[in-house]
């Protein structure tokens, strides 16, 4: 009874609870744990100990130089962890292997992955935005293909996917969040960010929730400045807190903490969350009961690198109660302050020792405590092949959203010619090679529009620049004319790859046919195509609010048509012939 007391001891205390823990634990395994921690705190000296709450930036594009500081960093400044940025996947895994083998303790690697390690290595596979990924109904697919990405992160040697977004997002102007967010419905949000950070876990990869208490309603950049967000509590708690406290008592990870003022939450005028101790500390880690551990947004960003000093920066972020400084750019003069802190009893050693063995504790349970070098060889293939393409196109194809369809124009009638008029600054091809292989295709340039026969069965593609996800998604005073001549006398099939904000100012009044495939690219073409020849189901529904006509949870089921695959082919090689630009 005295041993089952003392373990039970061990496992309620603060120094020994980390908010992500493997599934199936026994309290054996969380013994030896609690023993890794205990051996690794206790021989770290104070310096140590203060690095282990830094992460820093680490490129391959910056020259031998910049690597050069960074290795200077881990070895003197023992730091505890990396955050990986661009690009190249190989060089970055030698140099994982060589840090982590110069590391007293191993270094915890992150990564912005939110739609894969596309985000930050361009020759990896890209997957769906988080919008995207909002219109899916089965969220049982995005845990499949966060688990994809876990599988990426842990080729690369990365232990936490800086994601899922959770911030709600409610202002369609938004120039941050956007495409990153699953929507603006917060329970439509909630269930989806589970499943992605459910997806990560459960192979052993970090998620972190972000970002606190709430970017979904700002319309500034905190990259470039500090955004506001006014709102009163009642409204905070109800929406951009409410997935944050939905999801806090579900075993995530990590928490990152934005650069917003908030007034509400915070009355000292401008004072970013990221530093503040009453929402860190006060709301986040008291009021909401959070133990896991709270990291903030990178510290190079405008909103708080242009109002405070590098290094004290750190130091106002960790009083404010944050575990781990993100992006840190002066970790040197961040740990002598801290420590200074400490030494004028402003920080009790206690608040060190509960941080540290936070770190401790998730990266034991990551597997950190025992490192293996990890093979660059192929990476750039296993990072990109032939079952990414096959589960993003599924992801595609289960996000795409009929609004309307007045006129039952789809799926297409393989025996019918349709006309085709691309719209928009993006590239079209694929779409046009993929829609082709299920009927005939006449293709129409914006200017002859006026030579398509009247009652024609006419699809108008906005293809939208999706090259990154802050472009914008407006479209352009030119596509929205020729969208409205073409209504007057044609059955118009208008497909949106892009936004869906896209339709905020658009009339659709006399649009027979709407869909939107919310991003332009050789994926979401190719399952575009598939499904509205009727190969896959139509299933999506709008993850956002666009205007009063344009509601969340709109969207129509279209049931996919048998066809054996082996006529396909035949059907494909048949058309292939008959696509006709004129």
């Amino acid at each position: 009874m005295k041993r089952l007391s003392l373990l039970i001891i061990t496992f309620i205390s603060p120094f020994y609870f980390a908010q992500y823990q493997p599934k199936n634990l026994s309290s054996t395994d969380i013994k030896k744990a609690n023993s890794w921690v205990d051996i690794t705190y206790n021989s770290l000296s104070q310096d140590e100990k203060l690095g282990q709450l830094f992460i820093v930036a680490l490129y391959t594009n910056k020259g031998e130089d910049f690597i050069n500081q960074i290795r200077n960093i881990v070895v003197n400044d023992k730091i505890g962890g990396l955050i990986l940025m661009q690009d190249d996947a190989a060089r970055e895994i030698n140099l994982l292997n060589e840090f982590q083998s110069r590391s007293k303790v191993p270094l915890m690697i992150g990564m912005d992955a939110e739609w894969g390690l596309f985000q930050r290595i361009a020759k990896a596979h890209k997957f769906p935005w988080a919008i995207t990924l909002g219109a899916i109904q089965d969220k049982n697919l995005i845990y499949e293909m966060s688990a994809k990405i876990a599988e990426d992160c842990k080729r690369m040697g990365i232990n936490w996917d800086f994601a899922p977004v959770v911030d709600v997002n409610t202002n369609p102007n938004n120039p941050i969040i956007g495409n990153r967010s699953f929507g603006s419905d917060v329970n439509n949000v909630v269930s989806s960010a589970l499943a992605y950070s459910n997806g990560l876990q459960d192979n052993k990869i970090l998620a972190a929730i972000k970002h606190f208490p709430g970017h979904g309603d700002t319309d500034t950049d905190s990259h470039l400045d500090l955004p506001v967000v006014s709102h009163n509590l009642e409204r905070l708690e109800k929406t951009e807190i409410a997935p944050f406290k939905a999801l806090m008592g579900k075993g995530i990870g990590g928490v990152m903490v934005a650069h917003l003022y908030v007034p509400t939450l915070e009355n000292e005028k401008g004072i970013p969350a990221s530093v503040s101790k009453k929402i860190v500390t006060g709301l986040l880690k008291e009021k909401l009961g959070y133990k896991g551990l709270i990291i903030t947004d990178a510290l190079n960003m405008g909103a708080v690198a242009n109002k405070f000093k590098a290094g004290e920066l750190d130091a106002l972020a960790f009083k404010a109660g944050n575990d781990i400084m993100l992006f840190s750019q002066d970790v040197a003069t961040g740990k002598k302050l801290i420590q200074k802190a400490i030494d004028n009893g402003e920080i009790p050693q206690s608040r060190l020792e509960e941080s540290v063995k936070k770190i401790l504790l998730t990266k034991y349970y990551l597997g950190l405590n025992q490192y293996n070098n990890i093979n660059p060889e192929n990476v750039n293939e296993d990072l990109n092949n032939a079952s990414h393409s096959a589960l993003v196109q599924k992801m595609y194809a289960n996000a795409l959203t009929l609004i309307k369809d007045d006129k039952k124009l789809l799926p297409l009638d393989c025996k019918q010619t349709y006309y085709y008029v691309p719209l928009e600054e993006a590239p079209y091809e694929t779409f046009l090679d993929q829609i082709n292989t299920g009927t005939t295709i006449i293709v129409k340039k914006a200017n002859e529009i006026g030579t398509i026969p009247a009652n024609s069965k006419v699809i108008v593609g906005f293809h939208k620049d999706n090259s990154t996800a802050y472009k914008p998604y407006k479209i352009s005073d030119a596509s929205k004319k020729i969208l409205s001549d073409l209504t007057e006398n044609q059955n118009v099939i208008l497909d949106v790859l892009g936004s869906p904000y896209a339709l905020k100012d658009i009339d659709i009044s006399r649009v027979s046919t709407v869909l939107v495939s919310y991003e332009n690219n050789d994926d979401s073409m190719t399952a575009t195509a598939n499904g509205i020849l009727g190969q896959t189901k139509i299933s999506g529904r709008l993850p956002v609010l666009v205007n009063d006509n344009l509601k969340f949870g709109m969207g129509i089921d279209v049931e996919a048509k048998i066809q054996n695959q082996t006529d396909r082919k035949n059907s494909s090689e048949t058309k292939n012939s008959k696509t006709v630009i004129e």
